[in-house]
Parts: C-alpha cells; sequence; structure tokens
C-alpha cells in the first residue's frame, strides 16, 4: 500500500466574539504584525468580511519625533525656554554649520566637498 503524502494547509484560527463585541486576536497574529496593547486597528467590512488593519495614528515618516529619545530632548528644551535660557548664538548659516561639525567630530570641509556647497 502507498501512503498517500498530504500537504499541510495554514492552520486557522477561530476567536469567539463575546459581550461588546470584544475578540482576542491570537498570540503569534500579534507577533507577525507587531501589535501591541493600544494600538489602533481600521475596522472594514468587505465582501461579507470583517477586515482588521493595523492603523498608524503617527504616519510612519513621523514616527521618529515621537520616539522616547527625541521626546527626553522636546522636553529639554521646553523646559531651557521655559527658564528663559538661551542657547547658542551663531554669526550666520556657515558658524552654525561649523559648530554642529564640530559637535559631531566631523570635519565640515570634507562634508561641503561631498555636498558640492
Amino acid at each position: 500500500m502507498t501512503a498517500v503524502k498530504r500537504r499541510r494547509r495554514p492552520h486557522l484560527v477561530a476567536t469567539p466574539l463575546r459581550k461588546k463585541g470584544v475578540i482576542t486576536i491570537p498570540q503569534d497574529i500579534r507577533d507577525q504584525l507587531d501589535l501591541r496593547e493600544g494600538d489602533q486597528l481600521v475596522v472594514a467590512v468587505e465582501d461579507g468580511r470583517i477586515i482588521l488593519t493595523p492603523a498608524s495614528v503617527v504616519p510612519d515618516d513621523q514616527a521618529w519625533f515621537w520616539s522616547p529619545e527625541w521626546q527626553a530632548k522636546e522636553r529639554e528644551v521646553e523646559e531651557s525656554l521655559s527658564e528663559s535660557e538661551r542657547g547658542e548664538v551663531h554669526e550666520d548659516g556657515s558658524a552654525l554649520l561649523r559648530s554642529l561639525a564640530d559637535d559631531a567630530g566631523l570635519d565640515l570641509g570634507e562634508i561641503e566637498k561631498r555636498a558640492d556647497v
């Protein structure tokens, strides 16, 4: 007798609809989509099916602004401004760029040459 080789099909998971329309999205699906508690989902109906799509409240190209590191710097600036502190003042744009390059340990001449400034 010959053994029949069966193809494995993706496993479908059913989840119950609970009070107030609450459902649980299985953990492996949450992991695949990097979903976390509090994430927003867009809910739509297409061809008699409920479609859940992860939604980004902040556009992806602006997410850097909302990173904890950037927000810490924003708070630092706000505190400085509220205490009437004034940052370093530069004579012109070239002086500003020179200062930024020095702070970053970069050679401004090399940067200008590469940028054709």
